[in-house]
């Protein structure tokens, strides 16, 4: 199983269809590397972040570093 997966979040930001293109990445990755537009200011990719892990539950974790959100898969629930 290939460990790392890349996609893009457009101008649109979170949507339906971006969620279930993410599920769609953890059936066959454990880590997704989502990198965001360069017009997004340090808040808006905060608040990406909280929107995706709240989406997705409590067995994911993300990292922001830069323009770029690390998703990371769990076997058990994290705090």
């Amino acid at each position: 199983m290939p460990a790392l997966s890349k996609i893009q979040l457009g101008k649109q930001g979170i949507t339906k269809n971006f969620i279930e293109t993410l599920k769609s990445h953890f059936k066959n990755h454990k880590d997704v590397k989502i990198s965001i537009l360069k017009s997004a200011n340090r808040t808006e990719i905060k608040n990406y972040e909280q929107k995706i892990l709240k989406n997705l539950g409590a067995n994911f974790t993300a990292r922001t570093i830069g323009f770029t959100i690390n998703v990371k898969r769990w076997r058990k629930a994290r705090k």
